[in-house]
């Protein structure tokens, strides 16, 4: 029994040595990198050059408007899967357009360093819009990416991992670091950097390898697909296409509400224009159930129908010309990728979805109430804040990742999966303790000798710092391992066939957490205080982790039925 131990250890340090000396992997890194470092400047470091520059608050608020392409980018997604960019074809299905998007935003940056935002901040806004929209595409495809290429080498749980890695560094860099730069040379030379890394990302990607299956052109993978659907034992096209009309209808109606509040938000002056909070708190999640859980339902339908064998094709129908080949194209851009999931889970999709919508809850609301928190109700200041946060909190995750990663291939990826949602539900109790104090954490920061290190620190270092410090460093390695572990199980459970909607789909539904969970979480704080709101996200937390053993169950018991008896640690991507 140890032999086998032993030698299953041996195998899993074996895999992980292959992964991270494999080509795809160093991609990987550069493609996460590249995919933090635009919204770091967009969302971010954008806001203090403006401050600088003396724009007043109003008309910053406009820029809050390029956090909606990051929040409804799964909109166009389809296209990334269904659509050629001509000439950059050739790259490959998703190189053609991470490659560009990459070029545009660095020449963008570049562009935008040129210019003076206060008497030019017309087309200083303009472009940052572009550069938003060019860097949510680039994240899609990026995400289809990673799934497209994993295989039992580059496995997708490292994949995953080494792609957070790279994202979390560009935060530092594009965040902390940025702000550090521009104060030495100015911000229009660190803009300038900034883009020039970025074309030279764009230009390495250009080496950067397909997946083998589907290396092959998008249209010529698409038309496969379409020239399925006329098949025998396929839903009759008559069917399929009122299907596509409540389909369509629904994301044309919810593609036209963004469409009209960003039209209203650059056409009015400052105080006519609608709020971008209160846009995506009322609209998002109706964006969210006419996008994904109304068509949801319907491919649900759709699925049971198809496996009932009712409305489905005796005989192979004819090939589709003129309009119909039209709508057969649009069903599969907009339906099928649901129908397949749906018809491929089952009622499983249930679980999943609830998984979803709860594993990564505090954080998809904590973050808006984190430095009112340390600011406000802790009293601490800009400094130690950032301090803690920023530099040392920045660093916990990336060896959380890092320690994520390694349990991905020794221990499987829902026994992380499992351990992480314990770990960050637990770490809930903690800032629960700095609530009322922190004296726990001090006692603790204190015994194990960190309150020595911390004070070590120039100017800022005392016992309160280090309190905070190790309260944000234990919640950031937990998240750290927490999220190595969900982005790897939720990049598995698609089919890279449609992995770019799948995905973009899927991890759409942490938008729809964080607009209904803000507003309750703030109420909840305002009558009651956070220590009460940290023990409730604990217990949501510790649901979350009860959600991932019933998953992990479920997946255990169809790969038993199925009659795979591989060990799931370094296990690649289904190709289906």
């Amino acid at each position: 029994m140890a032999e086998v131990v032993a030698e299953k250890k041996k195998s899993a340090w074996k895999v992980l040595a292959l992964a991270l000396t494999n080509r795809k992997t160093g991609f990987m890194l550069l493609f996460g990198f590249a995919s933090g470092l635009p919204f770091a400047l967009f969302l971010g470091t954008l806001f203090a050059w403006l401050t600088e520059a003396e724009v007043d608050l109003e008309t910053m608020g406009i820029f809050s408007l390029i956090g909606l392409a990051y929040a409804f980018q799964f909109l166009w997604s389809p296209l990334i899967d269904k659509v050629n960019i001509p000439v950059l074809r050739k790259l490959g299905r998703r190189k053609q357009w991470i490659v560009p998007a990459q070029v545009l935003l660095g020449t963008i940056l570049i562009t935008m360093s040129i210019l003076d935002p206060k008497s030019q901040l017309g087309m200083f806004s303009l472009l940052a819009g572009i550069g938003a929209f060019a860097s949510a595409t680039q994240d899609i495809a990026i995400n289809a990416w990673r799934i497209d290429v994993a295989d039992e080498v580059a496995t997708i749980d490292i994949l995953s991992t080494v792609y957070q890695m790279g994202y979390r560094l560009s935060s530092l860099v594009g965040g902390a670091l940025g702000l550090v730069i521009a104060a030495r040379i100015g911000w229009p030379e660190t803009y300038a950097l900034m883009g020039a890394i970025l074309l030279s990302v764009g230009f390495v990607g250009l080496w950067a390898p397909n997946a083998s299956e589907v290396a092959a052109d998008v249209a010529t993978e698409s038309e496969l697909q379409v020239r399925a659907l006329r098949k025998s034992g396929e839903l009759e096209p008559s069917v399929r296409n009122r299907a596509l009309l409540l389909v369509g209808l629904l994301w044309a109606g919810a593609i036209g509400t963004v469409l009209t509040f960003m039209i209203l938000s650059m056409a009015n002056a400052p105080e006519d224009r609608p709020n971008p909070t209160e846009f995506t708190a009322t609209f998002g999640p109706l964006i969210i159930l006419a996008t994904i859980i109304l068509p949801g339902l319907i491919a649900g339908w759709l699925a049971g129908q198809k496996k009932k064998g009712k409305h489905v094709l005796a005989a192979d129908a004819s090939e589709a010309t003129g309009g119909a080949f039209a709508l057969d194209h649009l069903y599969r851009a907009l339906v099928l990728p649901l129908v397949e999931l749906v018809g491929r889970v089952g009622w499983a999709l249930v679980l999943i979805l609830a998984v979803v919508l709860t594993y990564r809850i505090c954080d998809a609301i904590w973050g808006s109430f984190a430095y009112p928190f340390y600011l406000g109700e802790l009293e601490y200041t800009n400094d130690d804040v950032a301090f803690a946060s920023k530099f040392f909190g920045v660093g916990a995750i990336i060896l959380g990742l890092a320690l994520g990663g390694f349990m991905l291939t020794t221990i499987g990826r829902m026994a992380t999966l499992l351990i992480g949602g314990i770990l960050a539900a637990l770490t809930n109790l903690l800032y629960a303790d700095m609530a009322v104090g922190g004296h726990n954490m001090a006692a603790f920061s204190q015994a194990v000798g960190f309150t020595y290190l911390i004070e070590q620190v120039p100017g800022i270092g005392d016992a309160e710092l280090a309190k905070l410090t190790i309260t944000i460093g234990f919640e950031n390695l937990a998240i750290g391992i927490a999220g190595a572990a969900y982005i790897a199980w939720l990049s598995s459970i698609v089919s890279k066939k449609f992995s770019a909607v799948q995905y973009a789909l899927l991890a759409s539904l942490t938008l729809l957490v964080g607009t209904l969970g803000r507003g309750a979480l703030g109420e909840m704080i305002e009558n009651q205080g956070y220590y009460d709101v940290f023990i409730l996200t604990t217990w949501i937390g510790l649901a979350a982790a009860m959600l991932v053993c019933f998953e992990w169950y479920r997946e255990s018991r169809g790969k038993k039925q199925a009659g795979i008896v591989a060990p799931e640690a370094g296990e690649a991507v289904p190709a289906e």
